[in-house]
Order: C-alpha cells, then sequence, then structure tokens
C-alpha cells in the first residue's frame, strides 16, 4: 500500500441535488441563504414575511443528508416519497410537512433534474479532461506551499446555477456553476481556496 497521498474529486450533477434544489426553488425556501436560484426554473417567492420554519427545517435535513448522506444519517428510517423514483427518500417521522409539500411538485422537479443531469453528461463526454481540471489545481497549490497535498475526498456538483461561483454545500463537497465549470482558466481559481482548505 502506498503511503503517498490520495486525493479523490468526486464531479457530478446528481439527480437527486438537482432534486432537492428545484424543490426548494418551487416551495419558495429561502435556506441556504447563499445558493443562487436554478435557472429555467419558476422561482417562487415565500407567500408572505412568514416563513414556514418546520418546513424549512425538514428541508434542510434533507438536503444535509441528499448531499452528504454518510455524515448527516437520519435517527428513524427513510422511506421513498411517492413520484420521485428512487430519488427522495425523507424520515418516516418528522418529515410530514416536507413530504405533503413535494408529492405535487414531483413531476416538475423530476423533469428539470433529470434534463439538467442530461446536459452535464453531455457536456462532461464532449469536453472530457475533468481529471486534468482538479489535477493541475492540486499540482499549483502544491507548488505555492512547496509540499504534497494531504488526501482528502471532495465533491464537485455542477449545477445550472443563476449565478456564477462556487459554494461550499456540506463540509466535502461544494457546487459550481456550469458556466464556472467550462472556464478553464476561471475554474482554476476558483478550485484553489478549495484545495488550500483541504489539502
Amino acid at each position: 500500500m502506498s503511503d503517498k497521498p490520495q486525493w479523490l474529486i468526486r464531479e457530478d450533477a446528481g439527480t437527486s441535488v438537482l432534486v432537492a434544489l428545484a424543490l426548494r426553488q418551487l416551495l419558495g425556501i429561502r435556506t441556504p441563504e447563499d445558493l443562487p436560484a436554478l435557472r429555467g426554473l419558476e422561482v417562487r417567492r415565500p407567500d408572505s414575511a412568514d416563513v414556514d420554519e418546520a418546513l424549512e427545517a425538514q428541508w434542510r435535513e434533507y438536503w444535509d443528508m441528499t448531499v452528504e448522506p454518510r455524515a448527516h444519517r437520519s435517527d428513524v428510517p427513510l422511506d421513498l416519497v411517492d413520484g420521485f423514483d428512487t430519488l427522495v427518500a425523507l424520515p418516516t417521522t418528522g418529515a410530514e410537512d416536507l413530504r405533503d409539500a413535494i408529492v405535487p411538485h414531483a413531476a416538475a422537479a423530476l423533469r428539470y433534474a433529470q434534463d439538467a443531469h442530461n446536459r452535464y453528461v453531455d457536456s462532461v463526454s464532449s469536453s472530457g479532461g475533468a481529471y486534468r481540471a482538479y489535477a493541475s489545481a492540486i499540482a499549483e497549490f502544491e507548488r505555492e506551499v512547496g509540499r504534497r497535498a494531504h488526501s482528502f475526498d471532495l465533491s464537485v456538483q455542477v449545477l445550472p446555477f443563476s449565478q456564477r461561483g462556487i459554494w461550499w454545500i456540506g463540509s466535502l463537497s461544494v457546487a459550481v456553476t456550469d458556466g464556472l465549470r467550462r472556464d478553464v482558466v476561471a475554474f482554476d481559481a476558483a478550485m484553489r481556496p478549495v484545495i488550500a482548505e483541504l489539502a
């Protein structure tokens, strides 16, 4: 076994992540406040200044379990939600408000997520080189700090957000706009602080 540092970066536009974000937008949920809206999907403004805090809290728990399931395990069994295939599983107790709220949006959220995921897959197969993009950012980091990068895992979700940028969405997960991901130079620069934090 090698004692050389190992890094593992998984890149995707995860359908379950896209479904969760589509539901956030269709329900008018504001948390996490720093994440922008998805392009090409209606933005529902909250009905009033009164935010449904129970719904937001339940969505936030579902979001954390979706982005980093190993770090956010449910204390109770999970149950698949009708209309979402195998993409949405919620705790059998404690998520009743969210379950009731999302069922009417199943078809729209699923369609949006599958279309966005397919566009990502098409862009990756045409561009290739995902590994190279990360390898060059890590090599640049190693040159700057004068040491090998420590071993780390990172999940990168490439998403069709309405604003360009990169956001932490978990302790080992970031979301990056699809447009930024395609811009080699800007993406490299955006990834450097992420790699510096982990490596």
